[in-house]
């Protein structure tokens, strides 16, 4: 029997990532395990499913990131998602104490909230809650770009220009400078030109396609591989134009696995038996019991789902350390069971998830392949 990757928090995770390139910077406040050495300047930029397993496997296909020291394996967190780790990466902090525990989750109003896109999530209409729930009230701690802001760094946000203003924006990596962008040159040049210029300054940049082809085409599919070789040439092409006192910091968010084994909870009436809201994504899942159905509902789900997850009490994931220490409004968010899939299993939901629950390529779990990223670092000549 396989064991879990446990999220080392503290230590060797991306929460330590922004803390430590804010002590690089000179930024007062906690330092870190992990540590840089001092710079004028620093990139960051995320590649969304740029996992260490996967980026060792297919070292060729890019051949500057596997040139590249690496700092890492750091771990994600749980679940190994992106809305989840990129505030983890924007604040500092744990899951358990940024609140953002899932893909989707109960809200502190009970409505259960998609992170991507901050809309209600469900078989209906989708609707924005940005004003019913403001992203700086459900991640309300400040994020390490305020703090880096309001010590006289300049701050700049480099991505898609369709995420201004989202609310994972908004709740992950408030307090820079957006600039949007359209296409990898256009990336390249604006993290460039963030990291130029008089004063210290820090940039973070975000890379989406890696992990769209994953999850369309799958994992390690030559589509993905090419798709790596765009990341690699995205990644030389920045340190290439780095400017005196400048380093490029590269990690990811989550890897990925390739799925065959699928259980549907939408179809499936005994999974959907005293359960009354399902959150999370197709390798990790909150399940909300109605009230008096606990018990029953991991008996259930643990019978089911028997050797392809794990599937423990939500206080049993919160000792063990699964999201970090919780804080007590955070508490409710979590599942009254949690799962996490193991090996090429998934727990996809057809109808309300309909697109994503049809693809090949998932993440979320506590496996090596997801929770694992490489922490590379290029400095100036």
């Amino acid at each position: 029997m396989t064991t879990p990757v446990l999220p080392d928090y503290g230590h060797r995770s991306l929460t330590e990532v922004m803390p430590a390139l804010l002590a690089a910077l000179g930024v007062p406040g906690h330092a870190p395990e992990l540590t840089f050495e001092p710079v004028r300047a620093a990139a960051l930029l995320l590649v969304d499913g740029l996992g260490s397993e996967l980026l060792r496997r297919h070292a060729a296909d890019a051949p500057f990131l596997a040139s590249l020291p690496d700092a890492g394996p750091l771990t994600v967190g749980f679940p190994s998602s992106t809305s989840i780790s990129l505030a983890s990466l924007g604040t500092g902090l744990p899951p358990g104490a940024h609140g953002m525990v899932g893909i989707s989750f109960r809200a502190d109003d009970g409505e259960l909230l998609d992170t991507l896109r901050w809309t209600s999530h469900g078989t209906g209409k989708a609707v924005d809650l940005r004003d019913r729930l403001p992203p700086e009230d459900v991640q309300a701690a400040p994020t390490a770009l305020e703090r880096a802001a309001a010590a006289g760094v300049e701050v700049t946000v480099v991505s898609r220009k369709e995420f201004r203003g989202s609310g994972l924006t908004r709740a992950a990596l408030r307090g820079g400078n957006f600039r949007g962008t359209h296409a990898l040159g256009d990336l390249a040049a604006e993290v460039i030109a963030a990291v130029t210029g008089p004063g210290p300054r820090l940039c973070y940049g975000y890379h989406a396609d890696l992990d769209g082809l994953g999850h369309l085409r799958g994992p390690g599919t030559m589509a993905w591989r090419l798709q790596l070789s765009q990341v690699d040439r995205l990644a030389g092409l920045i340190a290439e134009h780095l400017p005196p006192g400048a380093v490029l910091v590269i990690t990811g968010d989550h890897g990925m696995v390739g799925v065959d084994r699928i259980f549907d909870a939408d179809t499936d009436p005994v999974l959907q038996q005293g359960v009354q809201l399902l959150g999370g994504d197709a390798r990790a899942r909150h399940v909300y019991a109605r009230p008096g159905a606990a018990e029953d509902v991991l008996a259930t789900w643990r019978s089911v789902l028997h050797d392809d997850a794990w599937v423990v009490p939500g206080e049993q994931a919160v000792a063990e350390g699964w999201f970090g220490p919780v804080a007590p409004h955070v508490q409710h968010r979590i599942g009254d069971v949690v799962v996490a899939a193991r090996g090429t299993a998934a727990i996809v939901r057809s109808v309300a998830e309909p697109v994503i629950s049809r693809l090949p390529g998932q993440h979320g779990s506590l496996s090596p392949e997801e929770q694992l990223v490489p922490l590379l670092v290029a400095h100036t000549p």
